[in-house]
């Protein structure tokens, strides 16, 4: 059987755990080139995933309210960022999927460093984010895979049509985190 010869990850937040294990599995970053290794990896993420979720959304659960998420998500994000409403960082993590677990668990906070409105030809108009963390987050082990659930969380909204991170986070990050968010994270700094 294949061995797994390093990985990078931090089980100290469940969502972040999820998305680095999917990044070393898709990317075969520190794994054997054998069969049986694939099968193995493959097995682990399909038990892996659900138990997880359940995890994510119980803590979730435990930090908001149900009514307050729906009247967040109801809110026309654009126009919440445009008037420079005090709901733009709730709004924003209403939308978080499993990430938010790990940002609300551990103290760690979404900052709007920056944001454009991009005009479409039909006449709608999305946002363009450029996101910072705060909190906890900035010296958390699994950020590099925080921001990739926090991107591909707020793209799933339809007003939201770029997210890319404040440049400014890679000095937060060891040389390996650096490295590895940029070789293997999926997000764009600016």
């Amino acid at each position: 059987m294949g061995r797994l010869r390093w990985t990078y990850f931090s089980i100290h937040a469940n969502c972040s755990f999820v998305r680095i294990t999917q990044i070393v599995i898709t990317s075969g970053a520190g794994m054997a080139d054998t069969k049986e290794g694939d099968d193995l990896e493959d097995l682990y993420r399909v038990q892996i995933a659900p138990l997880v979720d359940q995890e994510a959304k119980k803590r979730v659960e435990m930090y908001s309210n149900p009514e307050e998420n729906q009247r967040l998500l109801a809110l026309d994000i654009v126009e919440v960022l445009r008037s420079s409403s005090k709901d733009t960082i709730p709004a924003l993590m209403a939308r978080l999927g499993p990430v938010r677990a790990a940002l609300e668990g551990h103290g760690g906070a979404l900052v709007v460093h920056d944001f454009t409105l991009e005009e479409h030809e039909k006449g709608e108009t999305t946002l363009s984010l450029i996101i910072d963390l705060d909190g906890a987050c900035v010296a958390c082990g699994a950020a590099p895979g925080t921001l990739k659930g926090i991107q591909d969380d707020l793209l799933a909204d339809p007003s939201i049509s770029r997210v890319r991170f404040h440049s400014g986070m890679l000095e937060w990050f060891s040389e390996i985190q650096r490295e590895f968010v940029l070789k293997h994270g999926e997000v764009t700094f600016l």
